[in-house]
């Protein structure tokens, strides 16, 4: 396909799924969404979604409801619950918590940003503040529950979705607190330990603390409503069969927060909670997300004929890398070692008590920096290790490495690598930026975002971007130097590299949910975590093996991947976690 029409393709599906996004969110044009700021408690500039529905005004008051995701995810990963509640009738506010998205940080600050959302969804005119519903997902939960306790008046109903009470802050539940309370807590949810001191989710029912919660003495039934909804002693607790981060994907956890709500909340439409069209802007948004990644190579090829940077164009030589049996160990160790350290060179931070500073501003960006470094480290001492070793009969040079032009490192080609990098990777990100001043959407799918950067998200940018650069820098020497295979055509190159990279990672993924999925519990069990994020790794590599063949490819060098791999993960994760910092 011609790089005019890959380039078509790309733009197509950036606006053909931020429309089906835009279009799913506002229920065609009905329901009206507004991003909106507010200052809370101590300065703290709050962040949110507003989703007001059709004919609702100060006039005609509707009922509202608070919704407020969980740790390290935004105001955005709780659109299935918003949109869903938007189309029955509800004013809904998708806070960001403190820390989170574009709400100022630290994040766990002024109870995760749960009072002040409260505070106010019932400040607009448009809300009858004596009819408002808060559901809260993970930490979320924790913050609405602290709402309900500051607030007691404030509310009328609460849905913990994967969430639960006297957990972080969150005071302790009892048979009359909080009113009304719905526990959506699924039935393979990786933190029933932290949540509801169960190793099992499945044994969550016969919980002493829930049944606390439950005023009863006998293991709890799933669906059954207890107590009394008229005297906001209603008690119901749900198990969708899924796992934590499942809840966002899962038509019966949406489904049973509507119920919850239509029961114990006046002035719903009583639209049938079967009906949902929230995952066509899942869908919507991941084609985009496509088209974003898509956009990368019809750019940077039209780029690389400018005469700014024809130089830069070239054709790799034959490789001069590892062959046979060797080519398989290297595989396996450049497969294996990333995947196998994740869990413990990422608390190398946390064991030597790191706290964080205005240059390292998030905790868990920071442990994927220091597990990026010792990966890195190891890596190359294995990579010179056997360029001295092993390859020395095949004459191999830095040149053969995509390091250097005529063995010679030329300054002026690395920097214009480095600038037609960010070229490329601007070109994507304005698309982005144009997507989420027209539709009020960006690039995602289910844990995975790509959100715009605020002002102080750039700067922790550029904080984090350098030590990125060189794992990817060293990655790459490896991948073009000692793995790169004989005569293979484009596609198959990328195949092949997508799966050196993100092999490892579902092995691990598959250690840790295999068992869980089977009955039994997490095979890292003290990593709940991280074996959710560890999900995040998939798609950020697989966008790593694409952009790094495609341009060695064009360029014989290992520069303009590598600076393209770090700016684009380097922005994707920065923006998208918690800053932990009080700038």
């Amino acid at each position: 396909m011609s790089t005019k029409r890959i380039l078509a393709v790309a733009l197509a599906l950036i606006l053909g799924g931020s429309l089906l996004a835009w279009t799913v969110q506002t229920s065609g044009g009905d329901t009206e969404i507004k991003d909106v700021r507010w200052v809370g408690a101590n300065g703290t500039e709050m962040s949110g979604l507003l989703y007001i529905p059709e004919g609702v005004t100060a006039e005609n008051p509707a009922p509202g409801i608070v919704a407020i995701h969980g740790y390290i995810n935004s105001r955005e990963t709780q659109d299935g619950f918003a949109i869903e509640f938007a189309r029955r009738g509800y004013v809904v506010l998708a806070a960001d918590q403190t820390g989170h998205g574009y709400s100022d940080g630290p994040a766990f600050a002024n109870g995760f940003g749960g009072p002040d959302s409260l505070t106010f969804l019932r400040s607009l005119d448009i809300v009858d503040p004596d009819n408002i519903g808060l559901e809260g997902h993970s930490m979320g939960g924790w913050a609405v529950l602290i709402a309900a306790a500051l607030q007691p008046d404030g509310y009328k109903s609460v849905v913990i979705e994967g969430s639960s009470t006297g957990t972080f802050g969150a005071p302790d539940a009892t048979e009359d607190w909080p009113r009304n309370m719905a526990v959506v807590f699924s039935e393979y949810d990786e933190f029933s330990e932290l949540m509801w001191l169960t190793p099992k989710a499945s044994d969550v029912a016969s919980s002493d603390k829930l049944k606390a919660a439950f005023g009863t003495t006998e293991t709890v039934e799933i669906g059954r409503v207890y107590g009394s909804i008229e005297d906001g002693t209603a008690r119901a607790l749900y198990q969708p069969p899924v796992i934590h981060p499942g809840d966002h994907l899962s038509r019966t956890a949406i489904g049973h927060a509507i119920d919850w709500f239509d029961m114990t909340l006046d002035g719903g439409n009583g639209l049938d909670s079967g009906s949902q069209t929230w995952m066509w802007k899942e869908f919507g948004n991941l084609l985009a997300a496509i088209g974003m990644v898509l956009l990368l190579f019809p750019v940077g090829a039209m780029l690389l004929k400018r005469p700014m940077f024809a130089d830069l164009a070239a054709t790799p030589e034959e490789p001069k890398g590892a062959v046979g049996p060797g080519w398989w160990a290297g595989a396996a160790v450049f497969t294996i070692l990333p995947a196998a350290t994740l869990f413990r060179f990422k608390n190398w931070p946390t064991d030597h008590e790191w706290a964080p500073t205005a240059l390292f501003s998030q905790n868990i960006t920071t442990q994927v920096m220091m597990w990026a470094i010792f990966v890195g480290l190891i890596s190359l001492v294995l990579f010179v290790a056997w360029h001295f070793g092993l390859n020395r009969k095949a004459e191999a040079k830095l040149d053969d490495y995509g390091l250097t032009w005529a063995g010679r490192f030329e300054f002026g080609k690395v920097g214009k690598s480095l600038l037609l990098s960010f070229l490329i990777v601007l070109a994507a990100y304005i698309t982005l930026v144009v997507v989420a001043f027209f539709f009020t959407t960006d690039f995602r799918f289910w844990v995975f975002a790509i959100k715009p950067m605020s002002t102080l998200g750039i700067r922790i940018f550029l904080s984090y971007l350098i030590p990125f650069t060189l794992f990817f820098l060293v990655v790459s020497v490896i991948l073009y130097g000692q793995l790169r295979k004989r005569a293979l055509r484009m596609r198959d190159e990328m195949l092949i590299v997508v799966g050196l990279l993100i092999a490892g990672f579902v092995g691990l993924i598959a250690w840790q949910y295999i068992p869980l999925l089977t009955g039994g519990t997490l095979g890292f069990p003290d990593e709940s975590l991280w074996g959710i994020i560890a999900f995040q790794f998939l798609p950020l590599m697989t966008i790593v093996g694409l952009v790094s063949v495609y341009f060695y490819r064009k360029t014989a060098r290992v520069y303009v991947g590598s600076f393209m791999s770090a700016m684009l993960v380097t922005w994707i994760v920065t923006a998208s976690q918690a800053t932990h910092f009080a700038f």
